[in-house]
């Protein structure tokens, strides 16, 4: 047990302290500028984890939490925080990992968008099952804590969990299954996927009309049976039970067509800020004339939104059903014409497309948590792509692919932290960089 000062931010949005022997510590619950007493929980060798036992100095942000499982359910690390206190955080997070990890002295980091209202932004829900309970995993366990409610979930979404919470007893198939999966669009229709490990359509297609009396939001049904070792919710083949096999929604004006597999960014308003800082990082803007690659383009999102203004946009990804969704949605869009989509490994398609003479004016990365692949940051900077906008959702490998990009010609100019995931740890940013 030790009292310390909290001077520092993680990751995760838990403080950071030194400990009398000098080692760092990480606190869940500290706020910076407060003082604590904690005790330590996993001693890591160089540093520490820690449990906050009392706050003994309070910051001005520390508030009472609005959920009754903060600090227990593993959903929101920041509840005990003010909304403001925690878009600078973020911002703090951004800069440090520019800084330490990629190498930027003094980065341009601007102060975090974040929502205009911070609950109910979710699109997306996964509610785990196990033993009668549903509702959320506990803080760094597979515990599931039963939940009454969500604030970062929609209210169709919320309804759905507790009607099953409710009737899940009383389910023949109830012993099967594994998680409750939810869509919401912007206009309040639902998408609900029951998720098991055995091939229980037949229970589950009697279900629909007990759902649909009780959710008459409900516009789609379907049963994901799982594969053998699933690593994710929805690891496994879905078969529609009951109703329409997508769900439409909007972004930027365009329209998308969501099924239960579907990639799609869970917070449709923050979504566009997003993609709108991506464009303007690009150069993107009515009547630009630019020719822009989107590398990691899934289904096709913000290669459509550029198509709108530019010459030319082309999407490269190495998933095939998301590289059909693409076209299905530039079909869609009115954008066919105005758009290009190639399924392949970008590193691999990019030096192909210069060799046949084409150039491209601006790169657009939106890379997953693991970042974006060497060789594909060697292409870009071999065919010394003037303008390159990065869309990250960690900012340690954004810093780390920041410096590789620094070695070879290219400039951080800004980064714009963007808070898609309120009151979590997690924060997108969109950095422009171009070549020197």
């Amino acid at each position: 047990m030790e009292q310390i000062i909290i001077n520092g931010v993680g990751s995760e949005l838990q403080g950071v302290g030194r400990l009398a022997d000098g080692r760092a510590v990480f606190v869940p619950g500290a706020i910076p500028g407060e003082t604590v007493r904690v005790e330590i929980t996993q001693d890591k060798g160089r540093f520490c984890e820690a449990a906050l036992v009392e706050v003994v100095e309070p910051s001005p942000d520390r508030v009472v939490p609005d959920c009754p499982h903060a600090g227990r359910c593993g959903g929101c690390q920041a509840r005990h925080m003010s909304y403001a206190r925690t878009l600078a955080l973020k911002r703090q997070v951004v800069a440090d990992a520019l800084e330490r990890i990629g190498g930027v002295n003094a980065p341009s980091v601007l102060p975090t968008l974040g929502c205009a209202s911070p609950n109910r932004t979710r699109n997306k829900a996964e509610y785990p099952i196990d033993r009668g309970a549903i509702g959320a995993y506990a803080h760094g366990s597979r515990e599931v804590i039963p939940l009454e409610d969500c604030l970062l979930q929609r209210p169709e979404s919320v309804r759905a969990l507790n009607w099953l919470s409710v009737n899940l007893d009383g389910l023949s198939c109830a012993s099967h299954l594994n998680t409750l999966v939810t869509r919401v669009n912007r206009d309040g229709e639902l998408m609900a996927v029951l998720c098991a490990d055995a091939p229980v359509l037949p229970e589950v297609k009697p279900l629909a009309p007990r759902l649909r009396a009780a959710l008459p939001e409900l516009k789609s049904l379907y049963l994901c049976q799982l594969n053998r070792r699933p690593v994710h919710a929805l690891d496994g083949r879905c078969t529609l039970a009951w109703g329409a096999p997508v769900l439409s929604e909007t972004l930027l004006g365009l329209s998308f067509e969501v099924s239960p597999q579907s990639f799609f960014q869970v917070n449709p308003d923050q979504t566009e800020v997003l993609y709108a800082k991506a464009l303007e990082a690009a150069g993107v803007a009515p009547g630009c004339g630019l020719n822009v690659l989107d590398a990691y383009c899934g289904a096709g999102t913000i290669t459509l939104a550029a198509a709108r203004w530019a010459r030319r946009a082309t999407g490269i990804e190495i998933v095939a059903p998301a590289i059909e969704n693409a076209k299905q949605n530039a079909v869609r869009n009115g954008l066919a014409d105005r758009s290009r989509f190639i399924c392949g490994d970008a590193a691999r398609e990019i030096p192909r497309l210069l060799k046949r003479g084409e150039r491209f004016d601006a790169a657009i990365l939106d890379p997953p948590r693991k970042g974006a692949d060497t060789a594909l940051l060697d292409a870009i900077a071999e065919a010394r792509i003037p303008t390159v906008a990065y869309v990250s959702c960690n900012p340690s490998t954004l810093a780390r692919d920041v410096k590789r990009l620094a070695a070879a010609g290219y400039a951080l100019m800004w980064a714009q932290p963007v808070d898609m995931f309120p009151y979590t740890g997690h924060v997108e940013t969109v950095c422009l960089l171009t070549h020197k």
